[in-house]
């Protein structure tokens, strides 16, 4: 490999296609929102020099980053030093004298433009003045110089006979302002801009560079618009309009700042902007925005659209009636449904200080929905008889509109985003006809709907919904009574008005949470400045309200009194659900009757089967009645949510799968299942039920039906709160509490004052003190103590007391401000800890009291001072605080479990007792949650908190931890029977009590997400007993076909929404202020999270929150997060490594060696070879893959391949051959070596393969191996046992289940035998004696590994093949490859801890972690890849490309990525995903372009494509480049 590279450098002339590496000399990136900028060199203008030197909107690479720094600083001397000195002493003198010089050269320069009449003098002046200004600076020119220049150069520059001194004047014109920008002023002053604008007018061609310079101009001159003569800027609409329709990013998001800027101008005058309206502007607009448009355009430039169609529908009846004939409904229907609802629904902190895409809809939407309380004029009237008069605009706007906003809600929408869904809904009901609703309503399933926003605390929110009910009863009572008693809304009513049940808030405490409000937005591209938001503070009662329907003075008050709430319910339920009017009988459903009876059937037998004898008397009956059960779920009569959360239908069947003893009171033993065995009967019987449908013609299996009925419930019951920061602008503070320093960030005002008839201690209320909001508990006793403690032992007890406050203070949690490229306060070197919980699959201990607690992601270094910074550093200790138990590490000092460390002091807030495990900050929170749905309050920093103290007592001891949590190896066989019990003795990571319906529906949607991960093994299991009873014969009957649901049915959107939210707002994640359920669910039941949102928490978890990529704006095309391919890269130190191609396994054992505990970004660079950056890097992890693949290397087994996947394996003869994946071969505790390989060298490879797998983790690169479901596991901490080994060995596997069912078929027939003695035995294997197989105690595939070296055990029979089952089981997944397993587990340790991982599934971490292989489609290419310089996406050759890359085979698509990108697979998320984008642009020549090959730039992604003649040439070419082009960087 190393010559081919030393060959392609020779070569690089006659074959250009070779891949590249970006480099700085060739490739300069540049933002895509700064203004281009003009080469006036006329000379500089060759289509050659372009292909090698270009600007792109791409990222710069690494490379070209990196090596811009190195040349920054080399240019820098030392100022110390009296050379330094003397140099600078000389540079001054020269600048000095070349200023008198330049001063000397103008005025000559002015004399002669004064009297040079000539053509041929003016010509020659012009360019000595272009010369002079090219070369000097500010200081060679003045005030007076630049007022004598301008009016030369103006009157020059008006030349019509002579254009090169036109061209001549303008030039000099521009470096003058460059040079000197004092010297605008004096241009303008002698009509400079008029010249200017005459020659414009002049130019009869302008090519796409000069009109995205053209249009920069014009966004500077919209930068402050005239509120009077507003004629100019309106005459030049209907131009703007017309650019709209180009296809250059660039260029239209300039446009549309400057339509954005018109109408904000305008906005507060309707003529004005119905003027705007007659241009097209609303069509352009409309057009732009759709989602099938293909021009895309930032985030912060859609948002803006999206702001300007607000502000024409609000003042404009002209814009408010064209919308509605546009059909914009459809068009805010795909954005709602496209727009990724895990991005798009943010805190109200709106993301960059801009709205969000839903926030903007839906004030679109509330405009167009016109009610008498928003404007009592004209206006109004003649939008409302518009509606009435065309009242098919209306039904079709709630056709589109109505199912989205409800999903919107649905999915976990927060609060400012619900409450604007409500006001949307009823306005639309408010305006539409009774008999257009019923059939829109029905089809929406408003009831549902509605009873799941009555779990709302919000009195803002339950009002609106309170009024949607009461419009729906108005208009069609008939219609919807019965359904909203079945649904349970008239329950949600009836409990409003009983508050010691469902307390609600008052709008007292509820004026506290004001909403940030966007009102516009305010876009700059200047680099230099920042855009800003004008946020305004109100109410949620005028959060949608937009300008003139806010009046200032209302803003900050709320509209609702303190009994709204109260009144309407009660009216509701007087007016329609009072015994006058409705029947009270009706309340209770006959299907809810009837899920009752069943669930009380279920029970009733439980009582009475304890034990498996009993259970088998009983079974038929049990499965009658769970058939019954899944029969009426899945039956065609409809179960609303509440009538499933009510039937007790979930903790009926949880008591069933648990036996009443795995759900436990907190505090009791946790043990095994004394039945476990009939627990594993029943979970067979419920399995049955489950999998087979009871109704024929369904295609639907009932375990579906069952998900999603509980995914259901769980989103209509569960209250985890969200919790956002409250301190975005931080600042320095100074806390007394509990150690005295300064602080990056506010403090807490508290006044603590000692408990009412405490005479144990002193009283210290009188000052207000400042506590460091981030200390725990002990710490501020630790503070406190010495004050208010008195007694005989004052001194000694002040003195330890003193000790302890120190040591607190010294490791108390101290958060680092959020800011990319900064460090935290505190590190520990070469170490990455964390604190999450471990998240075990099959024992975690659940149930906890402790509430709400924070993910704390605060650095500590033991080692220095909290006050000490360290820039720069590459090594993080990460902490997430999670629960208080000994297997975590927490930030307590190691003494706490000392006697010294016993708690002296209970401390309480609002008469609640602060847990300890909380810090003071998250305690506040959490009392504030328990009446606030979303914690935003503005005062939180201001407000005086009186926190009171009391003495600690004790009683005999606290309760000593389970010691009989262990596994208990009794419940498994030898052979796999081990994932029964992860199913019952888990217990659920949540403060909730075991008694709440949220803990049951959590439980049983674990078991059934265990039940259809393994399906496979519950199935085999049964049928072997089947054959062991004797139910068939033939061992061909026990393969099965297996039957499962998508595990993304698992996934609860609500949940998923909650956790993003969480995840982005940094103030939160930074500073341990959220919630202790995101780590409690994700621990024990991460499925319930969309794999995306794991990814991200996976990310924080491992590796901290500055690692987290920032919310970057993306197109409103973009249909995924950011790339994990560059995720690290954007605050981590880069080390370059020197790579030799022949010895690629010994240089990553090198780089391993010296960076693996390294927190920095590798990258690569390939020995007597110039390319580095993202392309070689990835390059090298594919090539260290294929190395790992290669046999020889005594780490895999072989033998097997699978047809299906042969063409994701190298074509290399010498890989392994391994179709289903990598698996370890086995070795023998007694081989040291086989074959010449030591094991040893074997040991070290899978040291080295897990230190390589968690570095490209954690740098986010993609690897190219394929390794077996089964090792997968492995890594993940499971256990595998007889069933997983057709996972990557079919013929071993089947024939060792075979021979399982065979020996307990024979066990069957001896215990019935022994009952009947004629009873003969006859067990054989397909019609062979056991004996006559031939086989010995070795394993299977490797005669070298002895099984066993008992005397008894030379040969197989059917008396010991049970003990060669197991033998073989072990040998294959337990003891033959546990030390490999635990090399690479090592090896992986020293990167990051291997846990983090375990909330992923076997698939899902090697998606994570090999990326994609999907197949492509022609509209996905077009959306995810970007063309520029020459392309757009309807050029011919662009259309070629993308039909042949939709052509290409796995194998052709797999080298075209190579090409491209490095690495044959696509990073997770496919194409979209990729970062930086995929652009494709017009590679120039000055030969014949069909003899010419593309060439790539792999750190940016980029293929320079000629314009071939034909398709099929172009096919040729590309083929040729992508073979021969592989192997080697070099510059192109």
């Amino acid at each position: 490999m190393g010559n081919r590279g030393q060959k392609r450098a020779e070569t690089v002339e006659d074959l250009p296609a070779d891949k590249r590496a970006c480099s700085s000399m060739e490739f300069r990136a540049s933002s895509s929102n700064s203004s281009v900028q003009t080469q006036m060199n006329p000379t500089n203008s060759t289509p050659e020099t372009n292909d090698h030197d270009m600007d792109t909107s791409s990222s710069a690479s690494a490379s070209s980053r990196s090596e811009g720094e190195h040349e920054k600083d080399s240019a820098y001397g030392s100022c110390d030093s009296d050379d330094g000195e003397q140099r600078h002493n000389d540079l001054r003198d020269y600048h000095r004298r070349r200023s008198s010089g330049d001063h000397g050269k103008f005025k000559r320069i002015i004399t002669s433009l004064r009297e040079e009449t000539e053509p041929s003098g003016q010509l020659a002046v012009l360019t000595e003045l272009c010369e002079v200004l090219s070369f000097c600076t500010e200081n060679s020119l003045s005030s007076m110089t630049s007022d004598s220049l301008a009016p030369h150069l103006v009157k020059l520059a008006k030349h019509e006979t002579n254009p090169d001194i036109m061209l001549l004047a303008i030039r000099a014109i521009t470096y003058l302002c460059d040079v000197y920008p004092r010297s605008s002023a004096f241009l303008v002053r002698h009509d400079a801009v008029p010249a200017l604008c005459q020659r414009l007018m002049a130019i009869e061609y302008l090519d796409l560079a000069e009109q995205r310079v053209a249009i920069s101009t014009v966004v500077n001159i919209c930068k402050k618009l005239p509120s009077e003569c507003p004629s100019p800027f309106m005459e030049a609409v209907p131009i703007l309009c017309n650019l709209l329709q180009y296809e250059d990013r660039q260029l239209v998001e300039n446009v549309a700042v400057c339509l954005i800027r018109i109408v904000d101008r305008v906005s507060q005058s309707p003529e004005m902007l119905d003027e705007l309206c007659t241009h097209g502007l609303i069509q352009q607009i409309s057009h732009l925005i759709n989602s099938n448009s293909r021009t895309t355009v930032s985030s912060q430039i859609y948002n803006g659209l999206l702001g300007l169609l607000v502000k024409l529908s609000s003042g404009s009846i002209v814009a408010f009636r064209t919308l509605y004939e546009l059909n914009v409904s459809s068009i805010l229907k795909n954005i709602l449904s496209t727009y990724d609802l895990s991005h798009g629904i943010s805190s109200p902190h709106m993301l960059d200080g801009h709205s969000n895409q839903v926030y903007e809809v839906l004030k679109l939407l509330n405009e167009l929905l016109p009610t008498a309380g928003d404007q009592d004029n004209q206006q109004l009237l003649d939008r409302e008889s518009f509606l009435v008069s065309r009242p098919e605009l209306l039904h079709k706007f709630g056709m589109d509109i109505l199912p989205l906003i409800i999903q919107v809600v649905n999915s976990g929408a927060n609060l400012c985003i619900c409450y604007g869904c409500l006001s949307v809904i009823n306005k639309f009901i408010h305006l539409s006809t009774s008999d257009k609703l019923v059939e829109l309503l029905k089809n929406a399933n408003i009831s549902s709907f509605l009873a799941g926003v009555f779990t709302r605390k919000d009195p803002h929110v339950l009002f609106l919904a309170l009024q949607i009910v009461e419009l729906i009863l108005q208009k069609l009572s008939y219609s919807f009574l019965d359904s909203f008693v079945k649904e349970g809304v008239f329950f949600a009513i009836d409990a409003l008005l009983t508050p010691e049940k469902c307390p609600v808030l008052t709008p007292e405490k509820c004026s506290q949470l004001t909403i940030p409000v966007f009102n516009g937005v305010q876009l700059s591209f200047d680099s230099s400045q920042k855009s800003s938001s004008r946020e305004v503070l109100r109410c949620l009662c005028f959060a949608f309200a937009y300008g003139r329907s806010a009046p200032v003075s209302e803003r900050g008050s709320c509209k609702l009194e303190n009994d709204s709430v109260y009144n309407l319910a009660k009216n509701i339920k007087t007016n329609y659900f009072s015994s006058e009017v409705f029947d009270c009988d009706k309340t209770l459903t006959d299907v809810l009757q009837k899920l009752r009876t069943f669930s009380a059937a279920l029970s009733d037998l439980m009582s009475i089967s304890t034990g498996k004898d009993a259970f088998d008397l009983h079974k038929e009956e049990f499965y009658g009645i769970l058939h019954q059960v899944i029969k009426k779920l899945n039956g065609r009569e409809p179960i609303s949510t509440f009538e499933f959360i009510e039937s007790g239908i979930v903790k009926s069947l949880v008591n069933y799968l648990s036996d009443r003893q795995s759900l436990r009171k907190k505090g009791e033993c946790c043990g095994v299942h004394d039945n476990i065995n009939a627990v594993e009967e029943r979970l067979q019987v419920f399995t049955r039920t489950l999998l087979y449908a009871s109704d024929p013609l369904s295609q639907e299996l009932p375990i579906s039906t069952l998900i999603r009925k509980l995914q259901n419930a769980l989103s209509s019951l569960e209250n985890f709160p969200v919790i956002l920061g409250h301190a975005a602008k931080l600042r320095n503070s100074f806390a007394v509490v509990p150690n005295g320093r300064c602080t990056t960030y506010p403090c807490i005002r508290v006044r603590f004052m000692r408990g009412e008839g405490e005479t144990c201690l002193c009283d210290y209320s009188e000052d207000v003190l400042t506590v460091d909001p981030f200390s725990s508990m002990d710490a501020i006793e630790g503070y406190l103590w010495p004050k208010v403690m008195v007694g005989k032992n004052i001194i000694e007890s002040v003195t330890r007391a003193m000790d302890q406050a120190e040591c607190l203070s010294l490791q108390s949690s101290s958060p680092t401000s959020f800011n990319p490229g900064g460090s935290p306060d505190h590190m520990e070197p070469n170490r990455m800890q964390t604190g999450l919980p471990v998240m075990q699959e099959d024992e975690v201990n659940l149930s906890g009291s402790a509430p709400e607690q924070g993910v704390d992601l605060r650095e500590t270094n033991h080692g220095a001072s909290l006050n000490e910074t360290h820039i720069g550093s590459a090594e993080r200790e990460v902490q997430f605080s999670s629960e208080a138990d000994n297997d975590m590490e927490t930030d307590l000092p190691a003494s706490s479990s000392s006697d010294n460390s016993v708690p002296k002091l209970l401390f309480f807030l609002e008469g609640q007792q602060l847990d300890r495990a909380l810090t003071l900050y998250q305690a506040i929170l959490q009392q504030q949650i328990k009446d606030h749905e979303m914690v935003t309050s503005t005062k939180l920093w201001s407000q005086v908190y009186k926190v009171t103290y009391r003495r600690a007592i004790y009683g005999h001891g606290n309760p000593k931890g389970c010691s009989c949590s262990a596994q208990n190896s009794d419940i498994s066989d030898k052979v796999g029977g081990h994932f029964f019990s992860g199913m019952f003795d888990s217990k659920l990571v949540s403060d909730l009590e075991n008694s709440s319906p949220t803990y049951d529906i959590l439980y049983l949607l674990k078991i059934l997400e265990r039940v259809n991960r393994f399906i496979f093994h519950i199935m085999s299991r049964e049928r072997i007993c089947g054959f062991a009873e004797g139910k068939f014969d033939n061992l061909d009957n026990l393969k099965i076909a297996v039957p499962s649901v998508a595990q993304n049915e698992f996934v609860n959107s609500k949940l998923t929404e909650k956790l993003e939210q969480q995840m982005r707002d940094t103030f939160a994640v930074s500073t341990g202020a959220m919630p202790f359920w995101c780590n409690q669910l994700m621990a024990s039941c991460p499925f319930l999270f969309s794999f995306e949102a794991r990814c991200k928490y996976f990310r924080l978890a491992a590796f901290g929150p500055l690692l987290l990529q920032p919310h970057a704006p993306l197109s409103h095309s973009d249909s995924g997060g950011t790339s994990d391919r560059r995720v690290s890269s954007v605050s981590l130190p880069r080390k370059k490594f020197l790579v030799f191609r022949n010895r690629i396994l010994d240089s990553a054992a090198q780089m391993m060696d010296l960076h693996a505990s390294n927190r920095v970004l590798l990258e690569v660079e390939y020995n007597e070879e110039v390319g580095t950056g993202l392309g070689p890097t990835l390059e090298f992890y594919t090539l260290v893959s294929h190395e790992f693949e290669k046999s020889g290397l005594g780490m895999w087994r072989e033998g097997y391949r699978s047809t299906s996947n042969i063409g994701l394996l190298t074509e290399d003869a010498q890989s392994v051959t391994c179709g289903l994946g990598l698996f370890p071969r086995p070795w023998s505790s007694k081989s040291e070596a086989l074959d010449g390989i030591q094991f040893t060298e074997v040991v070290k490879r899978f040291v080295l393969l897990g230190q390589l797998v968690a570095k490209a983790l954690q740098d986010g690169r993609v690897l190219d191996l394929h390794f077996s479901k089964a090792f997968y596991k492995l890594v993940l901490g499971q256990e595998i046992g007889l069933f997983d080994i057709q996972s990557f060995d079919p013929e071993l596997g089947r024939t060792l289940l075979e021979f399982k069912a065979i020996v307990d078929k024979e066990k069957v027939l001896k215990s019935m035998s022994a009952e009947n003695s004629t009873l003969k035995l006859d067990s054989s294997f397909r019609n062979t004696r056991i004996e006559d197989l031939c086989l010995d105690f070795t394993l299977p595939g490797y005669p070298d590994y002895i099984l066993t070296s008992e005397a008894d055990c030379d040969s197989v029979n059917m008396r010991n093949l049970e003990d060669y089952i197991s033998l073989v089981v072990d040998a294959t997944i337990n003891a033959g490859i546990s030390r490999q397993v635990e090399a690479f587990k090592s090896g992986f340790n020293q990167v990051f801890p291997i846990k983090h991982l375990q909330i992923f599934t076997e698939e899902e971490l090697e998606h994570l972690l090999c990326g994609e292989h999907e197949s492509w489609v022609f509209n996905d290419l077009l959306d995810h890849i970007k063309f520029d310089h020459g392309y757009t996406a309807s050029s011919p050759p662009v259309i070629s490309l993308l039909e042949i890359i939709q052509e290409f085979d796995k194998k052709e698509r797999r080298a075209f990525l190579q090409f491209v990108t490095g690495a044959p697979r696509l990073p997770p998320g496919g194409l979209a995903s990729l970062n930086p984008k995929l652009t494709i642009v017009r590679k120039h020549s000055s030969n014949w372009v069909d003899t010419d090959l593309p060439s790539v730039m792999t750190c940016a992604n980029y293929l320079k494509l000629p314009p071939y003649s034909s398709k099929e040439r172009m096919k040729e070419k590309l083929l040729y480049a992508i073979t021969e082009g592989q192997g080697s960087f070099h510059l192109s």
